[in-house]
């Protein structure tokens, strides 16, 4: 059985063009086989709260010594992190915001990566003392943007923080199957929008099957 946890970041609702090309893509995923499940993550209008000195210090805690007061701190992130190691596909959906993720999507990024669960530190290995812990699972990140010319090589790239941002951090903790697909000109509109979400639908289409 496969299973996806699919996180909506935008803060927009039928008007999120990243919302609706991920609803597509799943909908088109569950039919292409029995067995497959789905668990929605809601981000972007929901509250993420960020962390705090409190979650720092139970998280920094071997779990064993975490009093009842710390295990609480860290009991959503534990839920958002069961969530994530419970899948085996993870599907995120977000704009790019002033070049960057949605704050919501960032506070998401930082109760999952928790040391001692999706990744851990060996001081024993000075030429990487990083141990990932989420291994064996498929990433799809769906990114809108605003401008174009933020993908790989182009004229912007590098001011795109959003994408590659989720990269860096689903590899350090240890996905790093990932595809990402993306539609420009979000703001502009036009026939170069329209091209470029018609084919961010027609890869997802392609997508679906193998995913």
């Amino acid at each position: 059985m496969s299973q996806i946890l699919s996180v909506q970041g935008s803060p927009r609702g039928e008007r999120s063009h990243s919302r609706r090309l991920v609803d597509a893509f799943l909908q088109d995923w569950a039919r292409q086989a029995s067995g497959r499940q789905i668990v929605p993550r809601e981000v972007g209008r929901a509250a993420i709260p960020p962390i705090s000195e409190a979650w720092i210090a139970a998280a920094f805690q071997p779990a064993e010594q975490r009093d009842a007061a710390m295990r609480a701190d860290l009991a959503f992130s534990d839920q958002l992190v069961d969530e994530l190691l419970g899948a085996d596909r993870l599907v995120i959906a977000t704009p790019m915001y002033n070049f960057g993720l949605p704050s919501a999507v960032k506070a998401w990024v930082d109760q999952i990566v928790r040391i001692g669960r999706t990744f851990d530190f060996d001081p024993g290995r000075p030429d990487n003392p990083y141990v990932p812990l989420t291994l064996g699972k498929r990433a799809l990140i769906v990114t809108t943007r605003g401008d174009h010319g933020y993908g790989p090589g182009a004229i912007h790239a590098a001011r795109n923080h959003a994408d590659t941002h989720l990269r860096t951090v689903l590899e350090f903790i240890g996905i790093d199957d990932i595809t990402v697909i993306a539609v420009e000109d979000d703001e502009y509109g036009g026939q170069s929008f329209a091209d470029s979400y018609a084919r961010a639908e027609r890869a997802l289409a392609e997508l679906a099957g193998s995913f």
